[in-house]
C-alpha cells in the first residue's frame, strides 16, 4: 500500500500563487508516475499534470504556462507550482501515483480562487 499526503491549499485571489505538495510513503516503487488531478463542483476529476520518474513532463492544455509540476525522487514527493491562478482553477486537487502493482490517490486538498 502507498499513503499520499498533499498540503498547499487555500484561499487565494486570481493572479495569485500557490505550491501544493504530495508526500508519498508505503510501498514505494522506483519506478511510478506522479500527477495532479483536480475537479470541480458538477465536473469530471480531470488531469492537470504528470510526470514519470524520467522526468517526462505533460500538462493540461488550459494549466501550459502557468503551472509546473516538479518532483524529488529521493522524498518521494511531488509538487505543483501554480502561478497566476484563475478562478475557473478552483477545485479539489488530487495527487496521483501510478506504480506497477496499483494506482494511489490522495484525500485532496481544496483551491479557491476569487476573482
Amino acid at each position: 500500500q502507498v499513503q499520499l499526503v498533499e498540503s498547499g491549499g487555500g484561499l487565494v485571489q486570481a493572479g495569485e500563487s500557490l505550491r501544493l505538495s504530495c508526500a508519498a510513503s508505503g510501498s514505494i516503487y522506483s519506478i511510478a508516475v506522479m500527477g495532479w488531478y483536480r475537479q470541480a463542483p458538477g465536473k469530471q476529476r480531470e488531469l492537470v499534470a504528470r510526470i514519470t520518474s524520467g522526468g517526462i513532463i505533460s500538462y493540461a492544455d488550459s494549466v501550459k504556462g502557468r503551472f509546473t509540476i516538479s518532483r524529488d525522487n529521493a522524498k518521494n514527493t511531488v509538487y505543483l507550482q501554480m502561478n497566476s491562478l484563475k478562478p475557473e482553477d478552483t477545485a479539489v486537487y488530487y495527487c496521483n501515483r501510478e506504480q506497477i502493482e496499483g494506482t494511489y490517490w490522495g484525500q485532496g486538498t481544496q483551491v479557491t480562487v476569487s476573482s
